[in-house]
């Protein structure tokens, strides 16, 4: 790598249809080990962001360097063998899959035995080991939530990109599934949490970055951007007024 970021995107523009771009020219990077959010309003392209990072959208314009090389047009597949693992909202286990059979189809082109793998994540998430021989599609949100992290943990990747972790998970599981995103941060992957829970995502955040309309907006420190007026006022709401009153 020629500098300090593990992953750096250039003026990219990218989008679902030909000619329409939902990214108008965002810049964002990530240093190896950081865990930056990825905030704004719905439809500012946070997960389009995300699925262009990850190979999903092809950009129509910018590049995407990732270790030094630019990836930018290549497949997820070829993505994820070079060290980055993506965690989609929806659809992000194998539901008539054991709970043991999705971690082993996250390991999938590995040749070797995955069994210190397994229990790797099993440490990490005992609930996973209660219910290793349960289908997927028979566990909770939260739980669900545990196994795609897990899964995509099972290649040690070097990035990790969760696309809303917390949507429709109760307050309990929030808090939950989040100090276990801070865990996987802690070990030393580094971690792009695109997030409509604002005020939770930029509190753990060594930095973050505010879209709007396919820009990126702000940028700064997690904490800076969450005691950032302006950043409250247009994208906190009454996450920022609540903080502010007890501050």
């Amino acid at each position: 790598m020629t500098n300090d970021n593990l992953l750096e995107v250039k003026e990219v523009y990218a989008g679902y249809v030909q000619d329409l771009n939902i990214l108008q020219g965002i810049n964002f990077k990530i240093a190896p080990g950081e865990l930056v959010a990825v905030i704004g309003p719905n439809g500012a392209g946070k997960s389009t962001l995300a699925k262009t990072i990850f190979g999903l959208l092809t950009p129509n314009r910018g590049q995407i360097i990732f270790k030094g090389e630019n990836i930018a047009g290549l497949r997820s597949d070829q993505i994820v063998q070079r060290g980055m693992c993506y965690v989609p909202q929806i659809n992000n286990v194998f539901p008539s899959l054991s709970v043991e059979e999705n971690l082993e189809m996250g390991a999938f082109i590995l040749k070797n035995s995955l069994k210190s793998l397994k229990e790797k994540i099993y440490t990490m998430f005992p609930r996973l080991k209660e219910r290793q021989h349960q289908r997927a599609g028979t566990l909770s949100g939260g739980e669900r939530q545990m196994l795609a992290m897990g899964r995509a943990l099972m290649l040690d990747p070097n990035l990790i990109l969760l696309d809303e972790p917390s949507a429709a998970l109760s307050p309990i599981l929030v808090s939950s599934v989040f100090e276990q995103i801070k865990a996987i941060n802690q070990m030393g992957t580094a971690i792009v949490l695109v997030e409509q829970n604002a005020k939770k995502a930029l509190e753990m955040a060594d930095r973050g970055y505010v879209l709007e309309n396919g820009c990126d907006r702000f940028e700064g420190r997690g904490l800076d951007l969450l005691n950032d007026p302006k950043v409250g006022e247009l994208y906190l709401g009454a996450a920022y007024q609540a903080g502010s009153k007890e501050h």
